[in-house]
């Protein structure tokens, strides 16, 4: 597979790392953009590839401490994304499963998204413009969280979590809209973290600007922002869709087991 002339953006290093991450100070790290241009080639091999990156940029942060984290990956994709950064730094892997709730005149514009709990987190301002009823809203959530349910059993066996003073690091295999990482993100604010870092190979430049003001987060490592952005699967070579299986043979090799 070739890809199409995309925007390709070139990294800095790393802005400032004044304190460690284990420390009490919140400290945001940013991995930013220094330029950008065209490029006939894709930034991403494959996940494998985006995800050694990332380990890579990942280790410059906790290489003292790689035990003490738990990797926190959005199926499917960034269950192998995940994958890959765990072997890389010697951490434990999870799943966190969050479903975007469309609006009913188009599924693909997000008006929320809605964690295992049930919690949702609404994106107000489209809702108030679509005047969309809270029926409808308490109608997806109810399907929704049926099929985050079915999800967290086949992939991990319960929707059991104990969180409370552990380091985290939440990936996935890129941020578009950011829905469903953002709904994620405040659902892990409330569990009384030590520390959350968020991880993704690529989000858009905005997304991101989003992903560093989110108090929760500790530090947000995004290798690449491009300005203008059309999907996460055209900065891969290969973003061929993960399937359940493939997810739950990640899993099995964490010990995880499945709800028959």
């Amino acid at each position: 597979m070739h890809c199409k002339p995309i925007l390709l953006i070139l990294l800095t290093q790393i802005k400032y790392m004044s304190q460690p991450i284990l420390g009490n100070e919140v400290n945001k790290i940013a991995i930013e953009d220094a330029d950008d241009y065209f490029s006939e080639q894709c930034i991403f091999k494959n996940r494998t590839d985006a995800a050694k990156r990332l380990a890579d940029k990942l280790k410059l942060l906790i290489e003292r401490h790689p035990s003490e984290f738990i990797i926190l990956a959005i199926p499917r994709g960034g269950v192998v994304t995940g994958d890959v950064i765990a072997s890389s730094i010697g951490a434990k892997l999870d799943i966190v499963v969050s479903r975007k709730i469309g609006a009913p005149y188009n599924s693909e514009v997000a008006i929320g998204a809605v964690m295992h709990d049930g919690s949702f987190f609404p994106n107000e301002d489209i809702i108030y413009m679509s005047n969309i009823s809270q029926e409808y809203i308490d109608e997806q959530i109810s399907i929704q969280k049926k099929e985050i349910e079915r999800r967290l059993n086949k992939f991990r066996g319960s929707k059991q979590y104990h969180l409370q003073g552990k380091n985290i690091i939440l990936v996935d295999d890129g941020i578009a809209t950011g829905a469903t990482m953002f709904a994620a993100i405040r659902w892990l604010g409330k569990q009384k973290l030590k520390s959350l870092i968020v991880a993704v190979p690529v989000a858009p430049k905005d997304t991101f600007d989003n992903l560093k003001k989110e108090v929760k987060v500790n530090k947000a490592v995004v290798l690449h922002s491009p300005r203008v952005f059309s999907a996460v699967g055209a900065f891969y070579e290969d973003f061929s869709q993960v399937s359940d299986e493939e997810v739950i043979e990640i899993m099995n090799k964490y010990k995880y087991k499945q709800e028959l």
